[in-house]
């Protein structure tokens, strides 16, 4: 996916009806020993970073339980959609571990310090609706009979995104992404790079020319 520039946004769904990720399988846990369960949680925390760097945006789409291991997938992608029915939560408290797989660093970046001090200290398990408010979820929305109403939601907010400049749209998920970890003087400056990568784009002058004569665009990603 990464390489493949035909790809412009990727949703995160799962075959399973009313469950997205239920995170990692415990009974397989607890027959590992100390040194194999370090080397699992380091080749999880290496696949979600690795989803987290997909160059183009990606939307999870939480149609049923995303506990653990999933919901530290889904924090991993750029926008989430739940349906409101949906029950997620950083259980491993409750289990006598604690997030391992980017959660203590993803969920106070989304939802603020004190918020994720209190979901992972008490392992609680929220629904949509209640990931919406508190800002977990960018959308929350009824599920429906066929149990894949996020999913559809998330096509919608794909959707909305695929018409606009690829290379624009990737320059601004790298300047967020990197900006947020820094102070905004580096922040800016790194806006100015990746906006200084954009101006020589076809895409670029193909906006201004659509602009100027009344119509609409057509990207290309070059």
């Amino acid at each position: 996916l990464r390489f493949d520039e035909k790809v412009r946004v990727v949703v995160f769904k799962s075959e399973v009806k009313g469950v997205f990720c239920a995170g990692a399988d415990l009974k397989e846990r607890e027959k590992m020993d100390d040194a194999e369960v370090g080397l699992f949680v380091k080749r999880l925390r290496s696949l979600m970073d690795e989803i987290a760097a997909l160059p183009v945006p990606t939307i999870a789409a939480i149609d049923g339980y995303a506990l653990g291991g999933g919901l530290e997938l889904a924090l991993a992608c750029d926008l989430r959609v739940a349906a409101s029915s949906a029950k997620m939560g950083l259980i491993e408290t409750t289990r006598g571990l604690l997030p391992g797989a980017g959660g203590t660093q993803r969920l106070p970046r989304c939802v603020g310090v004190g918020l994720a001090k209190e979901l992972i200290f008490t392992g609680r398990q929220i629904d949509g609706q209640q990931a919406f408010s508190m800002g977990l979820v960018n959308h929350a929305v009824p599920q429906n009979d066929q149990g894949d109403a996020a999913y559809q939601r998330a096509l919608t907010l794909a959707k909305e995104i695929l018409p606009q400049a690829p290379i624009a749209v990737k320059m601004g998920k790298l300047a967020i992404n990197r900006g947020i970890e820094v102070d905004i003087a580096s922040g800016m400056a790194i806006e100015g790079m990746c906006y200084a990568q954009n101006i020589p784009t076809r895409d670029r002058q193909e906006g201004m020319a659509a602009f100027r004569e009344k119509r609409p665009p057509r990207f290309i990603g070059k």
